[in-house]
């Protein structure tokens, strides 16, 4: 059989530069290798995750917190200074080249679909399918069926990426032979097109990696492709997103409505739960075994993370990413405590999994950042803040004996799915309604603070506006750093947030007991409503010949 498949150096994106498919897979593979070795088909299949994003590293190398209320970035002279000082603009967004990778990864998706629409007949070329009875070439359909609906997932995810930060984007659903442009499509059409794709393809993906296939071959080394946990899980956080104010000006109801049937979907699966263990979602091994995490972009064992963000006063540490005063006001007391020396006591306790604070116990030591401590902010390199960060660092590397840890970023975990859903029922149905479900919106909500090792007070308002605060409070706590802070803000069109002063503190250890002094560490600027979507990149926009429209404001 000989099957017209497109060459690589001929599939280009609409606006992109014609260029070979960016991925560590061969780019010179023609019809003969590809009808003949199942291999070859697998690795263009897998090509579609070239672009999968982990959050680890999205901003200048590390997290992406410090261009949002989160926290503030030690390091000077980095792109995000771009961000809080709003000097950005079409040509200077440090994520533009986000735009042609999300692009190429909708790409790679296009054209595996494409060639493999045949595959049941593809996968019998040059194949023996009698001496093991067709069990290889089963298992091989198997394959590639899976890889066919996670790559419409995936294609999904790439739009997803794009929508909420550029708004409506050219929709593009076919491989492309030459330099053709396209308008961008409505916020509502990327939408439709992201829940059909899933809906679509649900019924031919795994449940789960982490059980075995057959009696031969175990499946849990393909941990961390898509599942219909994470496809619904996707379209949840989609569906939000577009029930909320900025995509949603007229507050339509039944997009409130939708957003919480699909976050329902994940719920009604059964297939996870809250971890018992906060602080052990982040790192190590305990986190890729977590009942919790729905999908996970899986890190080698490294300590980059670890040398951009350790205290100063530990060896091979260089401070990063700092949280902020803002952020650390925010976590709730559950016991006494004054504004001096006990401040930092019976706070909720993902505080002590999040924040490394003056008088903690961190990697062996005492923090200090009084002035002669040795993490005070007179040192070179020191917080700005008076805090560093403990989330998603593994403790006690010896960084000067490259001693390394595995690592995962949480691409969707149940809590997320919780929040979305109490969030998107409290808009639809207020705190306590049910529409014929389990769970009201209340019910979620605290769900997430009762969980194992938190056990924070309930929340008991039934007033929709105040469960409103404490739904969008929860998930800037439970959700710290997991990038999803800043992308909160601008869908609730909460861009005075954005806009307000950094705050740290200064130990006031002159006085006893010890004092903490606030202080502005930094000075924001966020310009709405301009700033609530990216400017599609210079060169895209000229390259189009007008066909692509730029954003207002822009």
């Amino acid at each position: 059989m000989k099957k017209n498949i497109i060459p690589f150096f001929l599939i280009c994106p609409f606006v992109l530069s014609c260029d070979y498919l960016d991925t560590k897979y061969d780019m010179d593979i023609t019809t003969e290798m590809v009808e003949s070795d199942y291999t070859k088909v697998a690795q263009i299949g897998q090509s579609v995750y070239a672009y999968v994003k982990s959050g680890l590293w999205e901003l200048d190398g590390n997290l992406s917190a410090a261009r949002s209320d989160e926290a503030v970035q030690t390091t000077p002279g980095l792109t995000v200074s771009l961000y809080n000082n709003g000097s950005w603009d079409d040509l200077t967004n440090p994520e533009n080249y986000l735009y042609d990778e999300f692009y190429k990864g909708i790409r790679n998706a296009n054209y595996f679909l494409e060639y493999s629409a045949d595959y049941k007949e593809l996968l019998l070329v040059n194949r023996d399918t009698i001496s093991d009875g067709g069990k290889e070439y089963r298992r091989d359909i198997d394959n590639i069926r899976w890889m066919r609906a996670e790559s419409r997932v995936a294609r999904a995810y790439y739009y997803f990426e794009l929508q909420k930060r550029y708004g409506g984007v050219p929709l593009v659903t076919e491989s492309l032979t030459d330099n053709k442009f396209f308008p961008k499509s409505s916020y509502e059409r990327i939408t439709d097109y992201i829940v059909s794709e899933i809906d679509g393809s649900i019924d031919s993906l795994r449940l789960t990696w982490q059980n075995s296939y057959g009696t031969v071959e175990g499946d849990k080394t393909r941990d961390g492709r898509f599942t219909v946990g994470a496809a619904l899980a996707l379209k949840s956080r989609a569906l939000l997103y577009a029930a909320s104010p900025l995509n949603n000006p007229e507050g339509d109801r039944e997009k409130w409505k939708d957003a919480a049937n699909a976050a329902y979907e994940v719920i009604s699966m059964n297939q996870y739960s809250l971890d018992d263990s906060y602080s052990d979602l982040f790192v190590g091994a305990a986190a890729l075994g977590s009942p919790e995490i729905i999908m996970a972009y899986r890190h080698s064992p490294e300590n980059t993370l670890e040398k951009n963000n350790y205290p100063i006063g530990t060896p091979g540490g260089n401070s990063g990413i700092t949280p902020s005063e803002n952020l650390v006001s925010a976590y709730e007391y559950v016991g006494e405590h004054d504004s001096g020396s006990s401040r930092y006591e019976n706070l909720d306790p993902r505080f002590y999994a999040t924040i490394v604070y003056n008088g903690c116990e961190w990697n062996g030591r005492i923090i200090d950042i009084s002035k002669n401590g040795q993490d005070s902010y007179l040192n070179n390199q020191s917080s700005k803040t008076g805090y560093y960060l403990k989330k998603f660092m593994a403790p006690n590397l010896y960084l000067q004996q490259d001693e390394m840890e595995r690592h995962i970023w949480p691409i969707f975990r149940y809590a997320e799915v919780l929040l979305n859903y109490a969030e998107a029922m409290n808009e639809a149905f207020g705190p306590d309604g049910l529409n014929g479900k389990s769970l009201s919106a209340k019910d979620a909500l605290n769900m997430v603070r009762s969980r194992p090792g938190v056990n924070m007070p309930l929340v008991t308002t039934s007033d929709k506006d105040e469960f409103r605060k404490a739904v969008r409070h929860e998930r800037q706590i439970e959700l710290a750093f997991e990038g999803h802070r800043y992308w909160d803000l601008v869908r609730w069109k909460e861009g005075d947030v954005l806009s307000e002063d950094i705050l740290g503190v200064r130990v006031s250890d002159d006085v006893s007991p010890v004092g903490y002094e606030k202080i502005v560490v930094e000075k924001r600027v966020f310009t709405v409503p301009k700033m609530y979507r990216y400017p599609f990149p210079y060169y895209e926009v000229q390259r189009s010949n007008g066909i692509l429209e730029q954003n207002p404001g822009w």
